[in-house]
């Protein structure tokens, strides 16, 4: 698994390539690892309409790394699944060391 393909640096955090589920079962992320894609899983329990399933993903993602909402944004994607986040104030190596720590439990 080569998750860290989906993560770039940024000068003031950085950027992180999801693919979304809408309407699952659980809201889970991660949810696996889309090599094809390049995209990190995550499933909310949200629908696509109205911007809910894209205000989850921003809330779930927030808070797996422990940060305010207001510290993540969709960057690209906005009416699709696969979507780019951008995640202010964290490094690189954080993110990647607590997704291992996830994705070696799956």
């Amino acid at each position: 698994m080569k998750f860290e393909d989906s993560i770039k640096k940024h000068k003031d955090g950085a950027l992180i390539d999801i693919f979304v589920t809408p309407n699952a079962k659980a809201t889970i992320f991660p949810a696996g690892y889309n090599p094809w894609r390049k995209c990190i899983g995550i499933k909310v329990s949200s629908k696509a309409e109205d911007n809910k399933a894209n205000q989850e993903v921003v809330k779930t993602v927030a808070n797996y790394f422990f940060k305010p909402t207001s510290d993540v944004e969709i960057v690209s994607g906005f009416k699709v699944k696969q979507k780019t986040l951008f995640i202010k104030n964290i490094h690189i190596d954080e993110i990647i060391d607590k997704l291992r720590k996830s994705f070696n439990g799956l």
